[in-house]
């Protein structure tokens, strides 16, 4: 990687290939796609993200390499609509496209921005990967850690072998995208985490985004047929106004008023150790913000034990209780294998055990593409 000096640096830079979601421009430039920056890259630099950068007029990308890896419940990426209880391999690299300075997975995220941030790669092949899902029984692997989006070509490797394991794919990102990364990973992921973080552009600009591209890949998610749950981390004094509340409840149930919204609880990591922890009563007011506003799947997390029903899976139909859980526990699971209400028979969006699919409708209750095809058993 050109002009990197950090030893971290130049160990990424040799564990690289030339990418596929670019373009190449006069004078040895390229511009790349994988994520909404859309970066302009001179020859000999790299992109806003750091590990995707210009040789000599290619766009080389992160390979071959892991930086975190665990087993984790599905509920902790957080998807309640997606196989519950079922256990997901998650794997990151290193670096991002934003610079949160409350990041959770900094170590990763920020590795080659911050010195104080040190996670080493440890090599491997996508069939190491899909061997350890299996060892673990794991029946979903998930792009996690870092920015998802930054290592796509990647990914798309790993998961190319997952899908024909019969495995299902995951990404948990920014949501920062472009169409040409959502149709490059979309034949392999089904399942989408969008971290919304907030609904004012300078806060996003803070970050090192903007409002408008996050809300953008939202829709064409929806549009493309992915599965997409929402996750805002509400923050004292950043993002937590019943005014910005409202106004994410709104954007959402425009978009989909079956897609799941996780609101969860800050607290005090890296380098924002001012506001105070979220206390469970602002959780409890967007969730209840999130169902008047139409949103009939509104969760609070991070708080296990204490948002009452706010961790509940309800038929949308008669209010049956359906996923009962306590923090990642699954403690009651009613939805039949045909993914419906055994006491009405509803439809209910999500991917669920047998293999039944029920897509996110749009507010006219037109059903978005199915997302993605064949059996989870």
């Amino acid at each position: 990687m050109a002009n990197a000096a950090a030893p971290l640096a130049r160990t990424l830079s040799e564990l690289t290939r030339e990418g596929e979601i670019y373009e190449r421009l006069p004078d040895d430039a390229l511009r790349c796609y994988a994520c909404g920056h859309r970066c302009f890259i001179p020859e000999g630099r790299p992109g806003i993200c750091r590990v995707r950068f210009n040789e000599g007029g290619r766009l080389q990308v992160p390979w071959g390499y892991v930086g975190a890896l665990q087993v984790d419940p599905v509920e902790k990426k957080p998807f309640f609509h997606a196989l519950p209880g079922a256990l997901a391999l998650s794997f990151g690299m290193l670096g991002c496209d934003f610079h949160c300075g409350y990041c959770q997975n900094w170590v990763t995220s920020q590795a080659i921005r911050d010195p104080k941030a040190v996670s080493v790669p440890e090599q491997v092949s996508p069939g190491d990967l899909v061997s350890l899902a299996r060892r673990h029984e794991a029946t979903i692997l998930a792009s996690t850690y870092n920015e998802p989006l930054i290592t796509s070509e990647w990914a798309v490797a790993v998961f190319r072998e997952a899908s024909r394991a019969g495995l299902v794919c995951a990404y948990i990102s920014n949501g920062n995208g472009t169409e040409q990364v959502l149709d490059y990973i979309r034949p392999y992921v089904r399942l989408y985490k969008v971290d919304l973080k907030s609904f004012r552009d300078r806060n996003y600009r803070a970050l090192g985004g903007t409002l408008k591209n996050v809300l953008d890949t939202i829709g064409m998610l929806k549009r493309k047929g992915f599965w997409v749950e929402i996750v805002t981390l509400l923050i004292p004094g950043f993002n937590d106004s019943d005014e910005e509340i409202t106004d994410i409840a709104r954007f959402l149930v425009d978009v989909s008023p079956d897609m799941p919204w996780h609101v969860t609880a800050f607290h005090k990591d890296y380098k924002m150790m001012d506001p105070e922890n979220t206390p469970v009563a602002t959780l409890l007011r967007a969730a209840e913000i999130g169902r008047k506003e139409g949103l009939r799947f509104v969760y609070a997390g991070n708080i296990p034990g204490a948002v009452g029903e706010f961790e509940n899976t309800r038929c949308p139909g008669c209010g049956a209780l359906l996923v009962e859980r306590v923090g990642y526990r699954i403690l009651d699971y009613r939805i039949t294998g045909r993914g419906t209400c055994p006491e009405c028979d509803a439809d209910v969006p999500g991917l669920w055990h047998g293999g039944a699919y029920h897509a996110q409708t749009d507010p006219r209750g037109e059903a978005a593409p199915a997302a993605g095809a064949g059996r989870v058993s």
